[in-house]
């Protein structure tokens, strides 16, 4: 018997030889293969472990209910929805350690739900004849997902084909057996930032609260990070949360693709995780480096900070309905909440000589901040920039006034 067991989702009925292909390369390698068939039409050559009628009994539905929908992306859409449900169970009772999904466009749409179903440190993989491609969005993606182009895998089996379902089979049976799961000994703090051309607080923060003995996870707030950010906290992953990054918020409200999704600064209020608030980076909007900037923010001030990433400046209005977004969710919380308002700026573009430079448009921030903040949020002030010693100082004196308290448990 094998050490790990790989999860397989796929459509047999149109797929057989290449899920077959997979298996015998997992089962060569030394591990188990659990077997799933997301068909809707046609049958396998062989029984699958979890069977299409399983998948459609998820949903209180029968295969021959779901053909009876006479509509392919309808059937797909229960299909789907059912896969979810199996995948998660399965993952509770122990069943498989990774999953590994093909497909094109249908078979990709469904591999996405059940990549969301699993949790994350779980290995996810995808060969998709979409991978990378614009038509998948980033709210779509599991936080650490891999997908693998399915070059040459539209039709039938060839050379080219091999390739990509060979260095799949190997990819996710080692990712199985070397992953660490996301535990850790020590408590854990999520915080968000950017890098530290931008903003810096972690580098003071983080060490501070490792000698707290509290371990510290920084999130990337460039959309995949506070996806994940978002997701952990969803699952109580975290003891605190230091969430001094808005700039993926203030893109999604902007409609910009730089976007964490909706779900941005709900999950840790929602799961009463005590956390920490403030609005860095609220008055920028990123776009890719490779897009044109929209004509209507073609004549603002913008930073480009690489090939990948660029920002524009928001005016006064924009940045006081961010403020006013981020105190609508706030108010929803149901665990300690504190805001912190460093008055000297925001992130250090904003500062006097960089691109950022707008006092008025700082101003009507904190002008915002001040009227809106709902009561249920204690608010601190801070005469000072965000990536001063005084705002981590700041932070760090509530931070120990929540453990006094036992608002923040070490263990």
């Amino acid at each position: 018997m094998g050490d790990k067991t790989i999860l397989l989702i796929g459509t047999y009925d149109t797929k057989d030889p290449e899920m077959r292909y997979l298996e015998e390369c997992i089962v060569a390698q030394g591990g188990n293969v659990l077997t799933m068939d997301v068909s809707v039409l046609g049958d396998p050559s062989q029984p699958t472990d979890i069977s299409k009628h399983d998948v459609a009994a998820a949903c209180d539905m029968t295969i021959e209910d779901v053909i009876a929908l006479g509509d392919e992306n309808k059937a797909f859409r229960v299909m789907s929805e059912g896969a979810a449900k199996v995948v998660r169970d399965a993952r509770s009772e122990g069943r498989f350690d990774a999953m590994l999904a093909t497909g094109g466009t249908m078979g990709t749409d469904l591999a996405l739900d059940c990549a969301q179903a699993i949790p994350m440190g779980v290995p996810k993989y995808i060969v998709s004849t979409v991978s990378f491609s614009p038509l998948i969005p980033p709210h779509r993606l599991a936080p650490d997902i891999q997908m693998i182009l399915w070059a040459g895998g539209l039709y039938g089996m060839n050379a080219i084909c091999r390739s990509s379902l060979s260095q799949a089979a190997g990819a996710v049976l080692g990712a199985a057996r070397a992953v660490e799961p996301p535990k850790s000994e020590r408590p854990v703090v999520g915080m968000t930032s950017l890098g530290s051309s931008c903003l810096r607080y972690m580098k003071i923060l983080k060490p501070e609260l490792e000698a707290r003995g509290f371990d510290v996870a920084v999130f990337h707030s460039t959309g995949m990070g506070g996806m994940a950010f978002e997701k952990l906290a969803g699952e109580g992953a975290f003891a605190c949360v230091m969430d001094f990054c808005m700039q993926e918020f203030a893109n999604m409200l902007a409609g910009s693709l730089v976007s964490s999704g909706e779900d941005r600064l709900t999950n840790a209020g929602r799961a009463g995780i005590p956390q920490m608030v403030a609005p860095g980076a609220l008055d920028l909007l990123d776009f890719a480096g490779w897009q044109d900037i929209p004509p209507q923010f073609s004549d603002r001030p913008f930073h480009e900070h690489n090939r990948l990433i660029k920002s524009a400046v928001f005016n006064a209005d924009e940045r006081r309905n961010g403020i006013r977004e981020m105190a609508k969710r706030l108010e929803q919380t149901t665990g300690p909440t504190h805001f912190f308002l460093p008055v000297g700026g925001v992130e250090e573009w904003d500062r006097e000589g960089q691109e950022a430079h707008d006092p008025e448009g700082l101003a009507a921030l904190i002008d915002e901040a001040r009227n809106v903040m709902p009561a249920v949020v204690n608010t601190t002030e801070i005469d000072a920039h965000i990536n001063d010693q005084a705002f981590a100082d700041a932070v760090l004196a509530q931070f120990d006034e929540w453990v006094a308290e036992g608002v923040v448990r070490k263990v």
